[in-house]
Protein backbone atom coordinates (compact mmCIF):
# COMPACT_ATOMS: atom_id res chain seq x y z
CA UNK A 1 0.00 0.00 0.00
CA UNK A 2 1.30 3.44 -0.97
CA UNK A 3 0.03 6.98 -0.69
CA UNK A 4 -1.88 8.60 -3.53
CA UNK A 5 -1.88 12.35 -2.89
CA UNK A 6 -4.03 14.82 -4.80
CA UNK A 7 -4.09 18.59 -5.01
CA UNK A 8 -7.63 19.93 -5.13
CA UNK A 9 -8.03 23.10 -7.17
CA UNK A 10 -7.63 22.76 -10.93
CA UNK A 11 -6.63 19.14 -10.30
CA UNK A 12 -9.58 17.24 -8.85
CA UNK A 13 -11.95 20.02 -9.89
CA UNK A 14 -12.08 22.37 -12.87
CA UNK A 15 -11.71 25.58 -10.91
CA UNK A 16 -10.40 27.10 -7.71
CA UNK A 17 -12.61 26.35 -4.73
CA UNK A 18 -11.35 29.29 -2.65
CA UNK A 19 -12.13 31.77 -5.43
CA UNK A 20 -15.52 30.13 -5.96
CA UNK A 21 -16.31 30.38 -2.24
CA UNK A 22 -15.32 34.05 -2.31
CA UNK A 23 -17.81 34.55 -5.12
CA UNK A 24 -20.41 32.75 -3.01
CA UNK A 25 -19.78 35.16 -0.13
CA UNK A 26 -20.58 37.95 -2.57
CA UNK A 27 -23.89 36.29 -3.46
CA UNK A 28 -24.64 35.88 0.25
CA UNK A 29 -24.15 39.61 0.76
CA UNK A 30 -21.24 39.16 3.16
CA UNK A 31 -19.00 41.46 1.10
CA UNK A 32 -19.09 44.35 -1.33
CA UNK A 33 -19.11 42.09 -4.36
CA UNK A 34 -17.44 44.40 -6.87
CA UNK A 35 -14.48 45.49 -4.77
CA UNK A 36 -14.05 42.10 -3.08
CA UNK A 37 -14.08 40.11 -6.29
CA UNK A 38 -11.69 42.56 -7.96
CA UNK A 39 -9.22 42.01 -5.12
CA UNK A 40 -9.83 38.26 -5.35
CA UNK A 41 -8.89 38.33 -9.03
CA UNK A 42 -5.69 40.25 -8.26
CA UNK A 43 -4.66 37.72 -5.63
CA UNK A 44 -5.49 34.73 -7.82
CA UNK A 45 -3.41 36.23 -10.64
CA UNK A 46 -0.48 36.46 -8.21
CA UNK A 47 -1.05 32.80 -7.29
CA UNK A 48 -0.95 31.75 -10.95
CA UNK A 49 2.41 33.50 -11.29
CA UNK A 50 3.79 31.86 -8.15
CA UNK A 51 4.01 35.26 -6.42
CA UNK A 52 1.20 35.05 -3.87
CA UNK A 53 1.84 35.48 -0.17
CA UNK A 54 -0.73 33.00 1.14
CA UNK A 55 -0.93 34.87 4.45
CA UNK A 56 -2.28 37.88 2.55
CA UNK A 57 -4.85 35.80 0.70
CA UNK A 58 -6.10 34.10 3.84
CA UNK A 59 -6.41 37.38 5.76
CA UNK A 60 -8.47 38.73 2.86
CA UNK A 61 -10.63 35.63 2.42
CA UNK A 62 -11.35 35.09 6.12
CA UNK A 63 -12.20 38.68 7.00
CA UNK A 64 -15.90 38.35 5.94
CA UNK A 65 -16.20 35.25 8.16
CA UNK A 66 -15.08 36.84 11.41
CA UNK A 67 -17.69 36.18 14.07
CA UNK A 68 -19.66 33.69 11.99
CA UNK A 69 -20.33 30.40 13.75
CA UNK A 70 -19.11 27.00 12.62
CA UNK A 71 -22.71 25.87 12.26
CA UNK A 72 -23.69 28.81 10.06
CA UNK A 73 -20.77 28.28 7.70
CA UNK A 74 -21.19 24.51 7.53
CA UNK A 75 -24.91 24.95 6.80
CA UNK A 76 -24.01 27.13 3.81
CA UNK A 77 -20.96 25.25 2.54
CA UNK A 78 -22.64 21.87 2.16
CA UNK A 79 -25.30 22.92 -0.40
CA UNK A 80 -22.72 25.12 -2.17
CA UNK A 81 -20.47 22.08 -2.63
CA UNK A 82 -23.38 20.10 -4.01
CA UNK A 83 -24.63 22.81 -6.37
CA UNK A 84 -21.42 24.56 -7.49
CA UNK A 85 -18.47 22.23 -6.90
CA UNK A 86 -19.81 18.76 -7.64
CA UNK A 87 -20.42 19.51 -11.35
CA UNK A 88 -16.77 20.64 -11.60
CA UNK A 89 -15.26 17.34 -10.38
CA UNK A 90 -13.19 15.80 -13.17
CA UNK A 91 -14.50 12.37 -14.15
CA UNK A 92 -10.90 11.41 -14.95
CA UNK A 93 -9.97 12.28 -11.37
CA UNK A 94 -12.61 9.97 -9.95
CA UNK A 95 -11.36 7.21 -12.25
CA UNK A 96 -7.77 7.61 -11.03
CA UNK A 97 -8.91 7.74 -7.40
CA UNK A 98 -10.83 4.50 -7.93
CA UNK A 99 -7.77 2.87 -9.51
CA UNK A 100 -5.61 3.78 -6.52
CA UNK A 101 -8.29 2.58 -4.13
CA UNK A 102 -8.45 -0.77 -5.94
CA UNK A 103 -4.71 -1.15 -5.30
CA UNK A 104 -5.25 -0.55 -1.59
CA UNK A 105 -3.48 2.82 -1.65
CA UNK A 106 -4.26 5.36 1.05
CA UNK A 107 -5.66 8.51 -0.54
CA UNK A 108 -4.97 12.02 0.71
CA UNK A 109 -5.97 15.49 -0.47
CA UNK A 110 -3.53 18.28 0.31
CA UNK A 111 -4.62 21.78 -0.59
CA UNK A 112 -3.70 25.43 -0.06
CA UNK A 113 -7.35 26.14 0.73
CA UNK A 114 -9.11 26.28 4.08
CA UNK A 115 -10.19 22.96 5.60
CA UNK A 116 -13.84 23.99 5.92
CA UNK A 117 -13.90 24.12 2.09
CA UNK A 118 -11.57 21.22 1.29
CA UNK A 119 -12.96 18.54 3.60
CA UNK A 120 -16.56 18.48 2.28
CA UNK A 121 -15.30 18.50 -1.32
CA UNK A 122 -12.93 15.61 -0.63
CA UNK A 123 -15.80 13.75 1.02
CA UNK A 124 -17.74 14.01 -2.25
CA UNK A 125 -15.16 11.78 -3.90
CA UNK A 126 -14.87 9.48 -0.90
CA UNK A 127 -11.63 10.85 0.56
CA UNK A 128 -11.44 11.26 4.34
CA UNK A 129 -7.77 12.19 4.78
CA UNK A 130 -7.23 15.91 4.23
CA UNK A 131 -4.41 18.35 4.84
CA UNK A 132 -5.49 21.95 4.37
CA UNK A 133 -5.13 25.40 5.87
CA UNK A 134 -6.43 25.35 9.43
CA UNK A 135 -8.53 28.27 10.62
CA UNK A 136 -8.85 29.46 14.20
CA UNK A 137 -12.17 29.21 15.97
CA UNK A 138 -12.75 31.21 19.15
CA UNK A 139 -15.92 30.79 21.24
CA UNK A 140 -17.52 28.80 18.42
CA UNK A 141 -16.90 31.40 15.72
CA UNK A 142 -14.24 32.08 13.10
CA UNK A 143 -11.63 34.58 14.26
CA UNK A 144 -10.23 35.40 10.82
CA UNK A 145 -6.85 33.91 11.68
CA UNK A 146 -5.07 30.76 10.50
CA UNK A 147 -3.30 28.15 12.60
CA UNK A 148 0.06 26.48 12.13
CA UNK A 149 1.97 26.00 8.90
CA UNK A 150 -0.02 26.87 5.80
CA UNK A 151 -0.28 24.05 3.26
CA UNK A 152 1.22 26.14 0.47
CA UNK A 153 4.42 25.56 -1.50
CA UNK A 154 7.07 24.24 0.94
CA UNK A 155 4.42 24.27 3.66
CA UNK A 156 2.74 21.30 1.98
CA UNK A 157 5.92 19.29 2.44
CA UNK A 158 6.24 20.38 6.08
CA UNK A 159 2.66 19.46 6.93
CA UNK A 160 2.86 16.18 5.02
CA UNK A 161 6.02 15.11 6.87
CA UNK A 162 4.28 15.84 10.18
CA UNK A 163 1.23 13.84 9.07
CA UNK A 164 3.38 10.90 7.98
CA UNK A 165 4.95 10.74 11.44
CA UNK A 166 1.57 10.94 13.17
CA UNK A 167 -0.01 8.30 10.93
CA UNK A 168 2.95 5.92 10.72
CA UNK A 169 3.05 6.29 6.95
CA UNK A 170 5.93 6.83 4.53
CA UNK A 171 6.47 8.34 1.08
CA UNK A 172 7.80 5.09 -0.37
CA UNK A 173 6.07 4.64 -3.72
CA UNK A 174 3.89 7.72 -3.16
CA UNK A 175 2.17 9.50 -6.05
CA UNK A 176 1.22 13.16 -6.14
CA UNK A 177 -1.06 14.79 -8.72
CA UNK A 178 -1.07 18.57 -9.20
CA UNK A 179 -1.60 21.29 -11.79
CA UNK A 180 0.54 24.04 -10.26
CA UNK A 181 4.11 25.32 -10.21
CA UNK A 182 3.44 26.12 -6.57
CA UNK A 183 3.45 22.38 -5.86
CA UNK A 184 6.91 21.72 -7.29
CA UNK A 185 8.42 21.30 -3.79
CA UNK A 186 6.09 18.37 -3.08
CA UNK A 187 6.18 16.98 -6.60
CA UNK A 188 9.96 16.77 -6.32
CA UNK A 189 9.63 14.96 -2.96
CA UNK A 190 7.48 12.00 -4.01
CA UNK A 191 8.51 8.93 -6.02
CA UNK A 192 5.77 9.35 -8.61
CA UNK A 193 5.05 13.00 -9.51
CA UNK A 194 2.19 13.62 -11.95
CA UNK A 195 1.34 16.87 -13.71
CA UNK A 196 -2.40 17.35 -14.27
CA UNK A 197 -3.58 20.05 -16.69
CA UNK A 198 -0.32 21.80 -15.77
CA UNK A 199 0.39 25.51 -15.88
CA UNK A 200 3.20 26.51 -18.28
CA UNK A 201 5.98 26.39 -15.68
CA UNK A 202 4.95 22.98 -14.36
CA UNK A 203 4.50 21.66 -17.90
CA UNK A 204 8.03 22.70 -18.88
CA UNK A 205 9.44 21.17 -15.70
CA UNK A 206 7.48 17.94 -16.17
CA UNK A 207 8.58 17.60 -19.79
CA UNK A 208 12.23 18.11 -18.84
CA UNK A 209 12.01 15.68 -15.91
CA UNK A 210 10.03 13.08 -17.85
CA UNK A 211 7.05 13.18 -15.50
CA UNK A 212 3.67 11.94 -16.72
CA UNK A 213 1.40 14.74 -17.95
CA UNK A 214 -2.34 14.12 -17.71
CA UNK A 215 -5.24 15.96 -19.29
CA UNK A 216 -8.22 15.49 -17.02
CA UNK A 217 -11.73 16.51 -17.96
Amino acid sequence: MALAIFDLDDTLIAGDSAALWNAQMGRLGWVDSTAFLRRNEELMAAYALGKLAMEDFMAFALEPMIGRSLEEVEHLVQPWVEEVIEPLIHSDATRVIAAHRSLGDRILVISATARFIVAPIAARVGIDDVLAIETEVAHGAYSGRTLGTLTYREGKVTRLVQWLAQEGESLEGASFYSDSRNDLPLLETVDRPNAVNPDPVLRAHAEQAGWPIHHWR
